[in-house]
């Protein structure tokens, strides 16, 4: 199984741009943005997190995750983030949520369960898991699969994995 020491603050903030450079959103949005719920983190910091300091988690799928960040963002929205190790024939089962979460692959090969149809993605490739819509994920390279996980929802509950 191949350590991630290559999963650096470098890797962690391109994903990050590449998910804020999907477009902005409009000033009414923020006037009118949901605030988060007592307790809850807003996330108005910037910040640089070594992956180091992510608590690591052992799964049930003999995966291992990663928690980088969640919250609530100033326009409102919930943010969930975290690294995923999945080795080779690691599953996902086939399940649907009402947050949606977008996956960049960083090493190994995920293969994609969208509603019964089969999609591979490697290195460099994102897959959108939509809200409520069928989706099972399985590591089928012969390394372990590394992703980046951000799950966005309207309110706060999105589970972390």
């Amino acid at each position: 199984m191949k350590k991630l020491d290559g999963v650096n603050r470098r890797d962690l903030m391109f994903a990050l741009s590449a998910f804020a450079a999907l477009g902005g959103v409009p000033v009414e949005a923020e006037q009118n943005a949901v605030r988060p719920a007592p307790g809850e983190e807003t996330l108005a910091k910037s910040e640089a997190i070594a992956f180091e300091k992510m608590p690591a988690k052992p799964m049930a799928n003999g995966g291992t995750s990663r928690s980088v960040m969640q919250g609530t963002l100033p326009t409102g929205e919930y943010v969930s983030l975290h690294v995923t190790t999945l080795p080779p024939g690691g599953v996902f089962p086939t399940h649907k949520h009402a947050h949606t979460e977008f996956l960049m692959v960083k090493e190994g090969m995920l293969e994609l369960n969208n509603e019964g149809k089969m999609e591979r993605v490697g290195p460099g490739g994102v897959i959108l898991t939509a809200s409520n819509v069928m989706h099972g994920i399985k590591s089928v390279g012969d390394v372990a699969a590394v992703y980046f996980v951000v799950s966005i929802a309207r309110e706060p509950g999105v589970v972390p994995v």
